[in-house]
């Protein structure tokens, strides 16, 4: 499946979460009071290059750090074809009261992120729940969802694909526009 366009590639992949992460430290300060978790299981592997980032850049760094399975959440896990595997959850901690930063890779239907909210309440109240997400597919949307951190824009048809590769090192190898989902 290489006969896709890349629309962000490991340099500017680079520059686009060292943004994210800055607008981040900008907007949380120490992260006091703060949870950011990683869905799983394509916006843990963002989530945890995120993490990593903002121990380096911010000292006494407050965050609680967790990755969330929504797999049982979804509105359409029953009339899959092939059925699903769940990720594990790891979250140790609440989120009543919190400021909670969900991380996702790519905004699509924005089905995900219901299914996340709807989960998250298992955790408690938070005080206040915003979406990071590498890809915002912003003509797609099935929910009224928008992020409040967004890396990249594609505007694409309905059956186009938008697949992030990650490298096993610390950055993102490519992300990548198919005309349509082959897999």
């Amino acid at each position: 499946m290489d006969d896709g366009k890349v629309i962000l590639e490991k340099t500017r992949f680079y520059l686009t979460l060292r943004r994210l992460c800055e607008e981040l430290i900008e907007n949380y300060g120490n992260f006091d009071n703060t949870c950011i978790i990683g869905l799983q299981p394509r916006g843990v592997a963002l989530a945890s290059r995120i993490v990593d980032y903002l121990k380096k850049e911010v000292k006494d760094c407050q965050f609680k750090y967790g990755k969330l399975d929504i797999t049982f959440y979804r509105d359409d896990y029953r009339i899959r074809e092939k059925p699903l595997s769940a990720s594990p959850t790891e979250i140790d901690f609440i989120v009543e009261n919190k400021k909670v930063l969900l991380v996702d890779d790519v905004l699509y239907t924005g089905r995900s992120v219901q299914a996340a909210l709807t989960a998250l309440q298992h955790y408690g109240r938070p005080e206040v729940v915003e979406l990071l997400t590498l890809v915002d597919r912003r003509f797609n949307r099935h929910l009224p969802i928008l992020a409040n951190y967004v890396g990249v824009t594609v505007d694409s048809v309905d059956d186009a694909y938008v697949r992030v590769d990650w490298d096993e090192g610390t950055l993102a190898n490519r992300i990548m526009l198919f005309p349509k989902r082959t897999e």
